[in-house]
């Protein structure tokens, strides 16, 4: 049964292997809705996730298509499961904080209550470590989200540690096996 996933995109330089996981789950059948924050355009652009979806892709909480209710909130209203992959350090914050000023934090805030949300973190390790970041993991673990990583292993600033986005792969299986 086809499953409808809002795709959080933040800015992280994983941010390209986030349009693996679109593929895998649409693929899946499901149906995928990715939203971009300004920096994960940074990254990468949004034509291959509207490609991969078969679906718009929201860039701006003002983006509108067809119909009255704005764009966040009917994704908020549809969603089965709210995926933030990769997850910045600052989108933790922002999430445990509440703070929604871009599309993808409006979403998260307006969730309806079925729906889960599994964050897929990726970062530098020193930030992934920090006590601030912890602390807004914990809460949002307090919430009912979950989350699958980070990783060990060979870190874009050339550290070596954790902070690696976890395979798309494994990610797209933990989402099957949520939404089943």
């Amino acid at each position: 049964m086809s499953k409808n996933i809002v795709l959080g995109v933040t800015g992280s330089i994983a941010a390209h292997r986030a349009a693996d996981l679109a593929s895998l789950l649409t693929k899946a059948g499901h149906c995928v809705r990715a939203v971009m924050t300004a920096d994960a355009q940074r990254f990468i652009t949004p034509l291959p996730f509207k490609t991969l979806s078969r679906n718009p892709v929201i860039i701006n909480l003002y983006d509108e298509e067809e119909g009255w209710k704005p764009a966040h909130i009917r994704l908020a209203d549809e969603a089965d499961l709210l995926l933030i992959a990769p997850a910045t350090a600052n989108i933790l914050a922002k999430l445990s904080h509440g703070i929604a000023d871009d599309a993808l934090t409006c979403i998260a805030l307006a969730l309806n209550d079925r729906a889960r949300t599994l964050i897929a973190p990726a970062m530098n390790g020193r930030m992934w470590s920090h006590p601030a970041t912890q602390a807004n993991v914990a809460i949002l673990e307090q919430r009912g989200a979950e989350f699958i990583g980070p990783e060990k292993g060979l870190l874009s600033c050339g550290y070596e540690g954790i902070g690696r986005l976890w395979p798309v792969d494994q990610i797209a299986q933990r989402v099957t096996s949520l939404l089943s």
